[in-house]
């Protein structure tokens, strides 16, 4: 019988066997970094106002205003989201939300006054990353786990309890749990179709609030003085806890895959793809 003087295959190394005068050699096996399509998207918004850019593949890149509902001291919400959705809008929530938990809480989808950031610290916030799904149909999947996730209340696992029950209060907290746990892992699981971004503010206005910077905030508060920006006075002349975001210019960068249909106006490099 032949004697395999090359020995066993490792990846891409050759090990040569004790035959071969007891050496060792080996190309050594380097990981092949994917490859993705860095994009990079600039623009400027004023307080109210929408700004949109198109990135392929019926893709949409947003920053909608944030509705300037009242916070409890009364102080006024001001900002932008950052959303991406399809060229015909999708409705709530959109793929750069579903992609980047936590969900209900702050979170780098939101560049505004809310959950207690004043206008300061919300540019101290600076850059910020995220995730967003570019898969139609795991778009479209994630939308129904996240809105299955909101209907757990009140439900009992989808069971029917019989006419004049009285209800288990501790098994419909269970089921509730179990659910909300269940959907959690699905909308986990749909990061991995997602891709990464950036968003980085160039320059900013705004009038800044006079509160007392929250604890989780306080981070961002010093490192506001990092980003450029311009103070104005508030409408009116009337200093707000929160203040407001009147104007920012930003630059996104995306990094989609290799085979990503862009458009010929969108500046694109080749690059690895984040880790």
């Amino acid at each position: 019988m032949g004697v395999n003087l090359t020995g066993p295959r490792i990846g891409s190394c050759v090990v040569f066997g004790i035959l071969a005068m007891g050496t060792a050699r080996c190309k050594a096996a380097m990981p092949r970094t994917a490859s993705c399509q860095k994009i990079t998207l600039q623009g400027e918004v004023k307080a109210g106002q929408e700004w949109k850019a198109a990135f392929g593949q019926g893709w949409v890149f947003r920053v909608l205003p944030i509705q300037p509902g009242e916070a409890k001291d009364g102080a006024r919400y001001s900002g932008w989201d950052l959303v991406v959705d399809r060229e015909q809008p999708a409705g709530f929530p959109d793929a750069l939300l579903l992609a980047t938990p936590p969900y209900n809480s702050i979170n780098e989808h939101e560049v505004g006054t809310t959950f207690g950031l004043r206008a300061q610290d919300a540019i101290g916030w600076n850059p910020r990353s995220f995730r967003f799904l570019t898969n139609p149909a795991a778009f479209r999947q994630g939308q129904q786990i996240y809105k299955n996730l909101g209907r757990t209340a009140g439900s009992e696992g989808g069971q029917v309890r019989p006419a004049g029950s009285a209800p288990n209060v501790q098994n419909t907290a269970e089921n509730q749990i179990a659910a909300a746990a269940s959907s959690t892992r699905k909308l986990m699981d749909l990061q991995r179709l997602s891709s990464t971004g950036e968003f980085r503010i160039l320059d900013a206005r705004l009038a800044p609030g006079i509160a007392d910077a929250a604890s989780y905030a306080e981070n961002w508060a010093l490192a506001s003085a990092r980003t450029p920006h311009t103070v104005e006075p508030s409408p009116g002349a009337k200093s707000t806890p929160l203040g407001e975001l009147h104007w920012m210019r930003f630059s996104i960068t995306l990094w989609l895959p290799d085979t990503w249909k862009t458009p010929r106006e969108v500046d694109v490099a080749r690059t690895a793809c984040p880790e």
